[in-house]
C-alpha cells in the first residue's frame, strides 16, 4: 500500500470537498504519517473515511472530523493548547506544529506508553506528556488557549472549564449525546 498516495487521496476526497481550506492544516496532513500511530493490522483504515478504534471504547475519528476540530479550533503559535485524550499521538503531533505548547494527558496506561514512545521520535520541545485522568484536565499548565478534546466525554466538568484562559479561551470538543433523554 501507498500511503503517500493515500494520504493524497484523503485531503482531495475528504478534506478540501468539505472546506478544510487552512493550508497549515492541509500541509500538516499531507505530511503526517497516520499510519506510524497505528498498530499493523489497522494501517490500511489510516486515510480511509472511518472511525478507527483502538481500544474498546476509544479510538480516532474520521480523518475530516479531526480536520474539523482543528480547523474551527482558530489554533495560532501563539496558543498553549490542553490535549485531552492523546491516545497513540497522532492528533497531538498536529497539534504540537500548529501551537506553542501542548500538554497533552491521557489515563490508559497501553496507550501511555504508546504516545510517549511516538512522540519521543519527532524530538518535540512544545509537547508535555502527562498521566492523569481526562475528566479532570490539567490544571498545574492551566490557563489553556484551547482546551482539546476529541474523545468522547459524557460531560465536561467544571474542573476543566475552569482551565480555560479567561478572554478568549476556546473549548473544542465533541460531546456524547445521550440518546436516553
Amino acid at each position: 500500500m501507498n500511503f503517500q498516495i493515500s494520504r493524497n487521496l484523503m485531503i482531495e476526497n475528504q478534506l478540501r470537498p468539505n472546506k478544510i481550506s487552512d493550508p497549515r492544516i492541509i500541509s500538516i496532513f499531507q505530511e503526517t504519517e497516520k499510519e506510524n500511530f497505528l498498530e499493523n493490522d489497522l494501517h490500511s483504515l489510516a486515510y480511509s473515511d472511518v472511525d478507527i478504534n483502538l481500544t474498546d471504547n476509544r479510538g480516532y475519528l474520521k480523518n475530516l472530523h479531526i480536520a474539523q476540530l482543528i480547523q474551527h479550533s482558530n489554533i495560532t503559535k501563539n496558543d498553549k493548547v490542553l490535549h485531552i485524550g492523546g491516545l497513540t499521538g497522532y492528533v497531538t503531533l498536529i497539534l504540537s506544529r500548529l501551537s506553542k505548547h501542548v500538554v497533552v494527558i491521557e489515563d490508559d496506561e497501553n496507550l501511555f506508553q504508546q504516545l510517549k514512545e511516538n512522540l519521543s521520535k519527532f524530538n518535540l520541545k512544545n509537547v508535555e506528556l502527562i498521566k492523569n485522568d481526562l475528566k479532570l484536565g490539567y490544571k498545574e499548565y492551566a490557563p489553556y488557549d484551547v482546551i482539546f478534546i476529541d474523545c468522547l466525554l459524557n460531560k465536561f466538568s467544571d474542573e476543566i472549564l475552569e482551565q480555560l484562559k479567561l478572554n478568549n479561551g476556546r473549548l473544542v470538543a465533541i460531546e456524547k449525546i445521550n440518546s436516553d433523554l
